[in-house]
């Protein structure tokens, strides 16, 4: 049988595809899910095991042994106690009041081009950039302060609400928590360890699909119309800048030639949308091949993917609106039985990369 080294150096190189049909390598994980100080103290109480070890970094590998003698009983075993501590995790959980939280933040902006990377951006931006001591000082009350803020108010929203929406999952019979984290295991569903992934439409997946079915640029499109229209735009903006001063000024104008752009614009979206819903391995494999170098993973992921169809930018408001989250997702793990997990595999290749990966994937749609 394979032991303790053996799936610790795959799961440590992220050779994660045999943890898929093997359940000495399902065993490891959910064994490691508890070795946390504590956890593991509580499980040897519940499962009446005695472990000679005092370290944490040895008690790991000893239990998942002692485990590994009946790796069936075992599962039984470590399933009632995972369940049990996510009970507890949860009644911990004031749901209603980080809800309330979540929904003070009025607007999802980064306040910089870092892409989530503030340490490099600033580096490169103003520590690298500029000799003046006076220069620099004057960007903490303008630049720097934005930039910081929305870094931080954006990373706030994003982990709360993550722990909502993980909290929803994990709250169905269907799943079996982690309570300890896995480094790219949230949970398992039908024993099967998947990582969770909350996003949107990627706007580069849009623009690809537009340019691939023959739409016009958006941007190139709407400047057209509202020359058209006789709008005026300030044409040294940022992109991003005067696509909204246009949509904006095009929806108060009240002028047919501006509501049927903006309808144009908006059909052509949900063409997008209606395609990705039908065939979610499409999107599936792009977020794959798309994603950041730094956060590069081939782990099995599940994607709940959140799309306000009445304004794209607007879908990050999704990740806190539970009356829609909750029934959409119980919904899909309520039917998860009936799923073949085989019918979910794909393959992607990744830039700079020489090997093929394959991994379990599927898509969940919110759409407002």
């Amino acid at each position: 049988m394979k032991d303790f080294n053996y799936w610790k150096k795959q799961h440590d190189s992220e050779k994660l595809s045999e943890f898929n049909s093997d359940s000495s390598g399902l065993l490891w994980l959910k064994t490691k899910s508890i070795a946390r100080k504590g956890l593991i103290e509580s499980f040897s109480k519940f499962a009446i095991l005695v472990l000679t070890e005092t370290s944490l970094t040895k008690q790991f590998p000893e239990l998942f042994t002692k485990l590994s003698q009946d790796i069936e009983a075992s599962h039984l075993l470590l399933n009632v106690f995972i369940r049990k501590v996510n009970q507890e995790q949860a009644a911990s959980l004031d749901e209603s009041k980080l809800e309330s939280e979540l929904y003070k933040l009025k607007n999802f902006d980064w306040g910089g081009d870092y892409q989530n990377a503030l340490d490099k951006y600033l580096v490169s931006r103003y520590v690298k950039a500029i000799q003046s001591y006076d220069t620099l000082f004057s960007k903490f009350e303008t630049e720097i302060h934005t930039a910081v803020q929305g870094y931080v108010l954006n990373s706030w929203y994003n982990h709360w609400s993550s722990i909502l929406i993980e909290h929803i999952f994990k709250s169905h019979p269907a799943v079996l928590p982690t309570v300890g984290q896995i480094k790219s295991v949230d949970f398992f569903i039908n024993n099967i360890p998947f990582d969770l992934k909350v996003t949107y439409l990627p706007e580069q997946y849009v623009k690809e699909k537009r340019k691939e079915k023959g739409f016009p640029v958006e941007l190139t499109f709407l400047k057209k119309k509202a020359m058209e229209a006789n709008i005026k735009f300030d044409k040294k903006a940022k992109p991003s800048d005067i696509l909204y001063e246009i949509v904006e000024k095009m929806k108060d104008s009240g002028l047919s030639i501006c509501t049927d752009a903006l309808n144009q614009i908006k059909n052509e979206r949900m063409a997008i949308l209606k395609e990705a819903q039908s065939k979610p391995s499409i999107l599936s494999k792009w977020l794959y091949e798309n994603q950041g170098e730094m956060r590069f993973g081939s782990e099995n992921r599940l994607f709940l993917v959140l799309v306000d169809s009445n304004d794209f930018a607007n879908s990050w408001k999704l990740k806190r609106n539970l009356s829609l989250l909750k029934p959409t997702i119980k919904k899909y793990l309520d039917a998860i039985k009936t799923k073949r997990m085989e019918d979910w595999k794909i393959s992607f290749n990744y830039k700079g990369k020489p090997d093929t990966f394959t991994a379990l994937t599927d898509i969940i749609y919110v759409v407002k």
